[in-house]
Order: structure tokens, then sequence, then C-alpha cells
């Protein structure tokens, strides 16, 4: 199950849920296939201002930063390269498709793996490694 979680000023992201959510998902699906659309979990965390710093400073803005959580063996398939650089593509268009193409340049995309063996769902070790993703 795909996970994505963006993080953004409160303020900035009240109102932008919905296109959030829609573009995210879109996101995922522009790079594995419809088939996973109804697998994607979407997760807008809301930081209120002064809650973000840089350089050691609290901020009043930034630009929203995604996580993508996925199984660990997608770096190890032939086309790896490739997934990854669609999957940074895709996010910040999405991204930039809401907040507005000033925020392009400071999107930060990170692409976490997560081996099958130290993942769970509903209190069981998932143990699929076979699975698309």
């Amino acid at each position: 199950m795909p996970h994505v979680t963006l993080y953004a000023i409160e303020e900035e992201l009240a109102g932008r849920e919905p296109a959030l959510i829609s573009g995210l998902t879109d996101a995922v699906v522009s790079v594995y296939g419809e088939w996973a659309r109804s697998s994607v979990d979407v997760r807008l965390i809301g930081i209120p201002a002064g809650r973000w710093a840089r350089g050691g400073v609290a901020v009043t803005t930034a630009a929203p930063s995604v996580t993508f959580g996925m199984r660990e063996e997608v770096f190890a398939r032939p086309d790896a390269s490739d997934v990854v650089a669609k999957l940074v593509a895709a996010f910040t268009e999405a991204v930039t498709a809401v907040f507005g193409p000033e925020r392009r340049d400071e999107i930060l995309v990170e692409l976490v793996g997560q081996p099958t063996t130290r993942s769970g769902l509903g209190g069981q070790v998932i143990a699929n490694p076979g699975a698309r993703e």
C-alpha cells in the first residue's frame, strides 16, 4: 500500500486538501497504473506557523514536502532509477499545481523504502514481497 504524506504550514494547507488528495493520488497512479489507485493512502499534515524551522529559526512559510513510503524492493528493480525519477517529477507537479509554480524549486520529495519484513497491517507482519508496488 503506497503511503504519501505531505507536510505544509497549516495556514497554507487549509482549503487545499481536496486538490492535494486528488493530485497526490493521481501522481502515484501515473507511475504505477490505475490498479494502485484504491490502495494509495494520503496523509496531509498541517504544521502550525512557528513549529517548522530552518537553520535553527522558526519560519512562517515553507514549501511543502512529500514523503512517499513504498516497499524497499522497488529500489532493486532494474528500472528503479526510472521509477524514482517519475515519482519525484509526478509529486513535484502535483504539489506545484496546488501551491503554485513559485514553490517548485523548494518542494522536497523523499522516497522511503520500507522492508516488507518490518511492516505490518492489521496486526500482522506483511510477508508478501511479490506484491505489486
